[in-house]
């Protein structure tokens, strides 16, 4: 095997291997990690984060970078839950996603008009967004306790929360997008060349700007869960999930250059930090070495990515 292909081999399949590594572990440690319950939390916890790891992924892939989604979480959490109370829950849940799709479009517009780089572009949008957040909560939490509005994130389907089913749903939705369509091959494109991509006939601006729109439906998504969940809306919520969602992103192979990733792997991202987590949880350990084992496995992830396109 070469050097080439065991680097892109590493690339693919670290997050499995760690992550397989990581459960045997956590199992051999304590007696109540591998049971139905807690492997269902772990993902219903988590599934508003996968979520917007998955659209994270088409974003990455396209050559960009979302440091707003974490606002627009926060305003989909406050704007679900406003619209709850003074109109329907059932329209409050519907429309955060739509809320966040405009936000989206917001970022890609100004991303791709404006020629700002995205990183900087989504910086200033999540101080827009959060501060519109803010206004329309006035600073103050917004309780909706409905059972119109708490299902989506509380109700279970056949033994399982809904929030899994549509996290599950979601992700492999986008997987068919990226793997079978012509976006698919048109963002895979634009984030592995966009002069070329521009050459072909390919509208790289157009495709930058429906990775945005997705990674803001993806975060409004969750917004609705999470905000169903704790049954309120508040300006603070989504704090560090875009963070988060990158990391599980890069975690999960997907090329911090562009041109190179995959959706379910985003997804193994996320499963390995909530590991971390819930593993460190259930032993009772120093949360400073969580946070230090989760930076040296990024930093591990970060530096595989690096190899993998150098070689």
């Amino acid at each position: 095997m070469t050097r080439h292909n065991f680097a892109h081999l590493l690339q693919a399949y670290a997050v499995l291997i760690m992550t397989a590594v990581l459960m045997v572990a956590l199992t051999l440690l304590s007696d109540s990690f591998l049971t139905v319950q807690n492997l269902l939390n772990i993902l219903n916890q988590n599934a508003p984060l996968a979520i917007m790891a998955s659209a994270m992924t088409l974003v990455i892939i396209a050559g960009g970078f979302d440091l707003s989604v974490g606002a627009i979480f926060a305003m989909g959490a406050v704007a679900s839950a406003w619209i709850a109370l003074n109109f329907d829950p059932y329209v409050g849940l519907l429309l955060s996603p739509f809320i966040g799709l405009a936000m989206g479009v917001v970022n890609g517009l100004v991303i791709t008009l404006l020629r700002v780089h995205s990183f900087l572009a989504t910086i200033a949008t999540s101080l827009i967004f959060k501060g519109i957040a803010v206004v329309l909560s006035d600073g103050r939490l917004i309780p909706v306790r409905m059972p119109e509005f708490t299902w989506l994130g509380r109700d279970k389907l056949g033994g399982v929360f809904i929030a899994i089913w549509v996290m599950v749903i979601f992700a492999l939705l986008l997987t068919f997008v990226l793997t079978r369509t012509s976006l698919g091959r048109q963002i895979l494109a634009v984030g592995g060349n966009a002069e070329a991509a521009v050459l072909s006939g390919i509208r790289a601006d157009r495709i930058r700007v429906i990775t945005f729109a997705i990674a803001g439906f993806a975060a409004g998504l969750a917004a609705a869960i999470a905000t169903s969940r704790v049954s309120m809306g508040q300006a603070s919520a989504g704090a560090g999930f875009e963070l988060d969602a990158i990391a599980a992103v890069i975690l999960g192979g997907t090329s911090i250059y562009g041109g190179v990733g995959a959706v379910w792997r985003s997804v193994a991202g996320v499963l390995l930090l909530a590991l971390i987590n819930n593993g460190f949880n259930i032993l009772n350990a120093d949360p400073f070495y969580r946070d230090l084992t989760t930076g040296l496995i990024i930093l591990a992830a970060i530096g595989v990515s690096a190899s993998g396109k150098r070689a």
